[in-house]
């Protein structure tokens, strides 16, 4: 059985390979991207393959049998990149396709959907057995920020008492190894998210739990925090994106409580204090 990762050398990409190894042979795994250099440093088979480069894609899915396809970072160009992919995979003859798309994709009201949406449709369009794994925020989305906050003296966003059901993305990482190596999974669509939600309010008042200091949430309005953040050098239109999300948090849009990911890993997600705690220690 021959089990390729997309992005192998992206933040999720590492850690999903890392979480294969202790699961199956080396020999088993074949680590995909657009760097060869870096590629070379992963430990397993490595073959060139870029989204936007079919070419490159019919040689690296070459007796793949299960593929993990981790959406692209180029948002604006996804679907057409991960029609690509879905092509090749039909071609090279991919017995089944796991993609990484977003929670509540069907439904949800972030900007980023539309083309996960999209993506979805051409998967299960495509003849090749699927399963999707609709990720939820990463805690890394917000405990990126905490040394800002600690500097600033103030956790901001626009998320208002929105519920956040964020884990690390180690956990989905996990996941998506068991996903990559189980029986039973073709066909179903998860809806992975942390077990306990938290609001921006819990992540400051957990910050200043583990500091020592008073760190208070201040919630800004939508195009404030995006001035707020294009101010500290975000470009404009990535900043916009952020606030953006929040508002979709503070109606719901980063919310779940069908632990359906903690189902798939066979215990608890992780708790909010552990990523905090991280941030902190780097």
């Amino acid at each position: 059985m021959a089990i390729a990762v997309t992005g192998a050398t992206g933040q999720l990409g590492r850690l999903v390979l890392n979480q294969l190894k202790q699961k199956v042979p080396s020999s088993e795994i074949i680590a995909l991207g657009r760097s060869p250099d870096k590629l070379a440093e992963l430990g397993v088979a490595a073959r060139r393959a870029d989204y936007a480069k079919p070419e490159t894609l019919d040689v690296a899915l070459a007796g793949v049998d299960t593929l993990l396809l981790i959406s692209s970072s180029e948002v604006g160009q996804r679907a057409e990149q991960h029609g690509n992919v879905i092509d090749a995979a039909k071609k090279a003859g991919v017995k089944r396709v796991v993609y990484t798309s977003l929670l509540h994709a069907d439904t949800s009201s972030l900007n980023l959907a539309e083309e996960h949406r999209q993506t979805e449709a051409l998967l299960k369009g495509s003849g090749i057995a699927f399963t999707i794994l609709r990720n939820g925020w990463y805690s890394e989305n917000y405990t990126g920020s905490i040394p800002g906050a600690i500097a600033g003296g103030a956790f901001i966003g626009s998320a208002g008492d929105g519920k956040i059901s964020a884990t690390p993305r180690l956990d989905y990482a996990e996941a998506a190894a068991v996903v990559l190596t189980g029986e039973g999974h073709a066909g179903k669509t998860y809806e992975l998210a942390g077990d306990t939600a938290w609001t921006l309010s819990d992540l400051a008042a957990e910050i200043s739990k583990q500091t020592g200091k008073d760190i208070p949430y201040t919630d800004l309005p939508e195009g404030d925090y995006a001035k707020a953040l294009a101010s500290h050098g975000v470009p404009a239109d990535f900043a916009a994106s952020i606030a953006s999300w929040d508002v979709g948090a503070a109606k719901g849009a980063l919310f779940d409580d069908g632990k359906q990911l903690s189902k798939l890993l066979g215990r608890p997600t992780t708790p909010l204090s552990v990523p905090v705690s991280a941030a902190l220690e780097a």
